[in-house]
Parts: C-alpha cells; sequence; structure tokens
C-alpha cells in the first residue's frame, strides 16, 4: 500500500540520506561491532551533511525544517542499516535537539548547538537510573546549590551514547521534599571535574551503541548549565517524551519491514524437498500475515507523525504507537529468524542481530507496560 505522506522534497531527502548511510555507515559495521561504538567520522559526515541539525535553527548552524517527516525519513534510512545506529543518532537529533532549542537561553544556543549540528558535539540524555528504570520521578541523582551553582552526586545507566558524549542533559532532584515537581535539568559537559563514564555495558544486542554508566561525584555545574527552570525539570522531559515515542515507533517498524523484505528474498530462494520454502503453505500464509501487518502498522505510525507534525500527538497515542509498534517489531523479528531456521540463529546473518537488537524496544522509552498503563488511565480504568 502507497505511503501518502511524503512530498518530493522527502524523497530527495531520502535519496540523500540513503546515500549517506551506504557511504559511511554500511562498510564500517564490522568496525562498528567490534569497537561497540561509532567513529566519530560518521558523526562529522553526518553533520556535514545537515541530518543533525533538522529540528535546530539555521542561525546555530541547523536547517530548522520544521517538518517532522525528514527525522522520519533519516530515522528510516539509519534503521534500515541497523536498530543501534537508529537510536544513537535519534536521541542526538531527535530527542536531545528540542530541550537545547526549546529550553536553552541565547548564549547556552550560541554555545553548544553550532558544534551540536556539526557532529563535533555528541549529546546523551541522563535520565534512568539503576533504582527507578521507567519512574522518572524516583530519580535519586541530587544537586544542591553552591555559590555559583550546583553540586551533583549520583549516577545514571542504561545512557545511549553515554560512552562518547560531550553534552550530557541530566535529571537531578533539587528541592527533595517536593517530590516530581523538584526536579531540575543541568547539562553536563565532557571535562568537567567529578563526572566519569563506567564501562560500556554489555548488551544482548545493539552492540555497536556505546551504552554507558555514568557517574557524578561532587561534581560542579555552574548556574549557566541549568537547562529549563528550576524544579520543572520532570515537566520539561514529559513534554518531550511524545516526539521520543514517536521516534522510537518510527525506528521500531522502518527495522522490522527491512528485514522482513530481505527474509522474503531469503524464502524465495533457499528450497526444502525439492521447493522454496516461501511456497510452502503455512510459510506463504504467515508471510501474508507479517507483510499485511507492518503495513497496518506503518499506516498507524505514518499517521502518528503527521498528527506530531501538527502538534496533535497527545501523550496517549504516543504510547499507543511506541508499545504496539515494538511489539509488531518483535513479532515479525521473531519470525523472520524461524522462516531462517538453523542460519537464523547465526550472528554473522542479519535477521539474527536484528533479532537481538528489537528485545529492548519493548523496554526503553518507557515499557510497553507503563505505556499500556498510560493507555488504561486514559481511559477511566
Amino acid at each position: 500500500m502507497d505511503r501518502v505522506i511524503f512530498n518530493e522534497d522527502h524523497h530527495a531527502f531520502r535519496a540523500s540520506a540513503k546515500e549517506y548511510c551506504d557511504r559511511s555507515l554500511v562498510p564500517r559495521m564490522e568496525q562498528f561491532l567490534e569497537e561497540k561504538t561509532i567513529e566519530r567520522a560518521a558523526w562529522l559526515e553526518a553533520g556535514k551533511q545537515g541530518f543533525l541539525g533538522l529540528d535546530v535553527p539555521e542561525e546555530y548552524g541547523g536547517s530548522s525544517v520544521g517538518d517532522y517527516r525528514f527525522n522520519q525519513v533519516f530515522a528510516e534510512e539509519v534503521s534500515k542499516v541497523s536498530a543501534a545506529l537508529s537510536s544513537c543518532f535519534g536521541i542526538h537529533y531527535d530527542c536531545a535537539a528540542p530541550y537545547f532549542v526549546d529550553l536553552g537561553t541565547e548564549e547556552q544556543k550560541q554555545r553548544w548547538l553550532p558544534k551540536f549540528c556539526s557532529g563535533e558535539y555528541i549529546a546523551a540524555i541522563g535520565m534512568t537510573e539503576p533504582s527507578g528504570g521507567s519512574d522518572l520521578a524516583a530519580l535519586k541523582t541530587t544537586a544542591k546549590k553552591a555559590d555559583g551553582g550546583w553540586v551533583l552526586n549520583g549516577s545514571k545507566t542504561f545512557i545511549t551514547n553515554g560512552d562518547m558524549a560531550d553534552l550530557v542533559i541530566v535529571a537531578a532532584r533539587t528541592t527533595p521534599e517536593k517530590g516530581a515537581k523538584g526536579i531540575t535539568l543541568f547539562v553536563v559537559e565532557e571535562g568537567m571535574e567529578g563526572f566519569a563514564r563506567g564501562r560500556k555495558l554489555d548488551k544482548v544486542g545493539q552492540t555497536e551503541s556505546g551504552t554507558s554508566e555514568l557517574f557524578f561525584e561532587d561534581l560542579f555545574v555552574a548556574d549557566d548549565n541549568v537547562l529549563g527552570e528550576l524544579d520543572r525539570g520532570f515537566i520539561h522531559m514529559m513534554e518531550r517524551l511524545a516526539q521520543e515515542r514517536i521516534g522510537a515507533a518510527v525506528s521500531n517498524i522502518a527495522h522490522a519491514a527491512q528485514i522482513l523484505d530481505e527474509t522474503i528474498d531469503y524464502v524465495k530462494q533457499r528450497k526444502a524437498f525439492g521447493q522454496a520454502i516461501g511456497s510452502f503453505q503455512y510459510n506463504k500464509f504467515l508471510i501474508a500475515e507479517l507483510v499485511t501487518k507492518v503495513e497496518v502498522t506503518q499506516a498507524y505510525v505514518d499517521n502518528g507523525v503527521v498528527a506530531h507534525d501538527e502538534n496533535r500527538l497527545t501523550a496517549v497515542d504516543a504510547a499507543k504507537t511506541k508499545w504496539w509498534s515494538a511489539h509488531v517489531q518483535n513479532e515479525v523479528l521473531d519470525a523472520c529468524v524461524q522462516l531462517h531456521g538453523g542460519y537464523g540463529y547465526m550472528n554473522e546473518y542479519r535477521v539474527a542481530r536484528a533479532w537481538r537488537d528489537a528485545r529492548v524496544t519493548k523496554i526503553w522509552a518507557g515499557s510497553n507496560e507503563i505505556m499500556k498503563e498510560l493507555i488504561g488511565r486514559d481511559l477511566g480504568l
């Protein structure tokens, strides 16, 4: 079924994004997997091509396209290469950018955004803590007022880009007695005394993304590194979760659709009992179901993108797209592994890596269970 939300500009942009992926990402994938990180050169090339500043005004080095469908197109093309790469770039240009653009002072924007857009600075978001998970209001990292700034103590975990981030948006508790209404956002910069990175976490999948623990020990952060309003950090985070979740949905279904296409090619060529395995009725029916499910989900996600672009996407509808796309993604990829047989369990096959990489999408950006809780509450349950 044709997708009708794109125009000629989007198609031209997709061609540029694909060319970047084919030239700068695909040939380096084995290196990224071995080193468990994305080398700086790939970031700098993305910045040079204008992919990292889509939401950033031109005066700060971005393109300020004002059309979320461009974010969608870039995420889709990167997701076709690797779910991990999409998550790393997505945290930077899709999740962190709105914080800097919407909440930053003029001085902060001038200081950070030009290098953010060029890829010289890589961004991460430090919200999740070892004891908190999806419960952002329960964080334990503290920031105590000091002369000219704040002193941070605490830790974060599961931080995408944490291994190499130059700028980390950190949520810390500034007024403990106010609960969720006492959280503030700070920008921690590489090289600050008291800021340390833990080991690269040994994940089940998404090997090529540098996911790390972050530690703050008596870390002094000046007042001019406070991002947004004092004690309104939780609200700032909630206001931007819809974009994070629709962005996750975009990547989820693009990733699944690509591997399903590759699996269809495989079952046309792979033979058993004298015929292509795709011609067996069970496999044929299964693939028909998977293709339909992917296309239905794609239409739903596209509708969510348009709603977000028109400022109509609610937090509840974003939750729906996030959990459903993750569910379908994992269902499709599990079936693709099965259709590959024993080869589907071999790491040298993309389908095996994709299957591993996808499992976390039902957990991050708010677990699927939390998404359903939000939806249930909205229904008055």
